[in-house]
């Protein structure tokens, strides 16, 4: 873009291409999650799994590393790959600018402007806070998350599929997963995400609030088969605390077979057909 010599505004429209959602591919349609999540959703690896390795690799040293890095014209290899490390090691936390910076040994501008451009090279999404009052939500700190779970997966350095999802990171890749899959349903109908995380002043938190048609709706998103009252309860406090806006039932999406209706209308969804449930909720169906 920075090369066109006229901005061309109104005569081009931009398309974000995303890795594959849940919904573009037969392939995703597996019940297993371990190779969803080991696997990402770049074409390669997501359709030809023997080549995940040496895909991500490739993509890791060409793109990332030598692409994105000679846009910032930076010089130092070694801390760029520090920085995206930790970044990695930091999928699904809140984004703290300092501890970055003071870990990999930069300052905390070098910190923001690389994960800014990250983010625009579509490697991270930053998903903001929940406030009614707009400017809170621009300054706040927001929460950071890779688009591609197979690039946590590898700068993670998890020893393999079921390693990663029996580890300390196994609940991040999972909520990472359904975050980046929302991003895309939304990028699919040509829409700028309208997602927020929510945190009370206690410390309850909601993973995920989507604004849909029919109202703000609080997401809880657990690796589990046997979601419990537990869960619900950062869905009742986001009601009982949002109510000067349209709050919906609350969704858990977890690992269940298939939807199950929860105690005060809550809703269990399995995470495969999360991508299906929120295409329909953004027509207004």
């Amino acid at each position: 873009m920075a090369n066109f010599s006229e901005s061309l505004a109104g005569r081009i429209a931009l398309l974000d291409l995303l890795p594959f959602s849940l919904l573009e591919t037969g392939g995703f349609r597996s019940p297993d999650l371990l190779p969803v999540i080991w696997n990402g959703s770049y074409p390669d690896p997501a359709l030809y799994p023997e080549k995940r390795d040496l895909w991500i690799a490739s993509y890791i040293q060409t793109y990332i590393e030598r692409d994105v890095r000679q846009l910032l014209r930076v010089q130092d290899l070694r801390t760029f790959e520090t920085v995206l490390s930790l970044c990695a090691a930091r999928h699904g936390q809140e984004l703290s600018v300092s501890d970055i910076a003071r870990a990999a040994g930069v300052s905390q501008p070098t910190v923001k402007t690389w994960v800014n451009l990250l983010e625009a090279a579509y490697i991270v999404r930053l998903l903001p806070p929940y406030f009614e009052n707009f400017g809170k939500r621009i300054i706040k700190s927001p929460k950071l998350y890779f688009l591609d779970s197979g690039l946590v997966c590898s700068l993670t350095r998890q020893p393999g599929d079921e390693a990663a999802l029996a580890g300390a990171m196994a609940g991040a890749l999972f909520e990472g997963l359904v975050v980046s899959e929302a991003h895309k349903v939304f990028a699919l109908k040509g829409k700028r995400p309208d997602l927020y995380f929510w945190r009370s002043h206690d410390g309850i938190e909601v993973d995920l609030v989507a604004r849909l048609p029919r109202g703000l709706v609080p997401i809880e998103i657990k690796l589990s088969a046997t979601p419990t009252l537990k869960h619900l309860q950062p869905l009742g406090r986001f009601q009982e605390l949002a109510k000067g806006s349209t709050v919906a039932q609350g969704i858990v999406v977890c690992n269940v077979a298939e939807r199950l209706t929860l105690p005060g209308g809550h809703l269990a969804l399995p995470w495969r057909e999360m991508p299906e449930w929120l295409s329909q909720e953004l027509e207004g169906g």
